[in-house]
Order: C-alpha cells, then structure tokens, then sequence
C-alpha cells in the first residue's frame, strides 16, 4: 500500500488538470430571457434523482450569464452530439453571438433547445446550492426526449479538450 501525502499541490491549474482525467459530458443550458435566446454550455451535467426527477450542474460564481438565464420560467438543456465541438464553444464565446446559425426551438414556457441534440429536457430551478467558486444548481423535468439514435455519440469533454466515444 502506498502512503498518500497530504501536503500535496492543490493549486487551480494542478486541480484543472487532475480533474480534467475524467470525463464529461456536454450539454446546452439555454432560455428566452426578456425574449432573446440566453444560454451557455456546461460539461457538468449529471442525472440525480428519479423522484422527483432531477438533474444537475454546475455554474461558476463569476459567470455573467447565470443571474439573467436563471430568472426565465424554464431552462430547456440539450445533450450535445459529437458534432457539436464548434456549438459548445460557441456557447461559451461572446454573450451576443451564442445563438447566431444555430437551429433552436422555444417552448411555450421559454425552454431554447437545440433541434440537433441528442436529448431534450424542459426544467425548472429546483434549488441552487453554492459550493466554493461554483454554483451546483439542481433542475426538476417536466419533459424529457431524446432521438433514440446510436449514432451520433454524445459531445465528451476530456482533458480540456472536446472528443467522442469510440464503440469498444
């Protein structure tokens, strides 16, 4: 059995990098705020609970986006497919360019999805929980959909860098 030291380096980057082992998902957060699409692209995502049916992620504190997009009635998250590399970081560029060439629908309520994803969830705010520098913000469905397609595989984000899964 190895010792574990405990005095070890835990600055942002080396944590940047020890996290970055595992990986992610990636999906679309996104609603109409005072009628104009807002959204953002999270790698964060996780299923958390079947009843009531909830999911996840996680929001930087510093994040300018989050106070507008949390104010819509419903937030419409959409699994990104591994084609969607370039609207990922497209989501996470400029706050006036995030949705320009992209195909969305808006529900009723204000859920923007994107037509091309893999899967499609209507939410609403269950609760926000602050934890350190980020926000973990638990969402409750009201609608979940999804292609049923094998392919493509869903978006994956590993080592700082976006990828696919590869059939094994």
């Amino acid at each position: 059995m190895t010792n574990l030291r405990t005095n070890q380096d835990l600055d942002p980057a080396r944590l940047r990098e020890v996290f970055g082992i595992f990986p992610s998902g990636v999906v679309a957060v996104a609603a109409l705020v005072d009628g104009v699409p807002a959204g953002l692209a999270a790698s964060s995502f996780t299923s958390v609970s079947l009843d009531p049916p909830l999911v996840s992620f996680s929001i930087a504190n510093a994040s300018k986006t989050w106070p507008d997009l949390r104010r819509a009635p419903h937030l419409g998250v959409t699994i990104l497919a591994d084609h969607h590399s370039a609207v990922a970081r497209q989501l996470a560029g400029a706050v006036d360019r995030r949705f320009d060439g992209l195909s969305i629908t808006a529900t009723d309520d204000g859920a923007v999805l994107l037509d091309d994803g893999l899967a499609h969830f209507d939410t609403t705010i269950y609760r926000e929980v602050i934890a350190g520098d980020h926000t973990i913000v638990l969402l409750q469905l009201h609608t979940a959909t999804h292609t049923g397609l094998a392919e493509p595989s869903p978006l994956v984000f590993h080592r700082s860098r976006f990828g696919r899964l590869h059939a094994g």
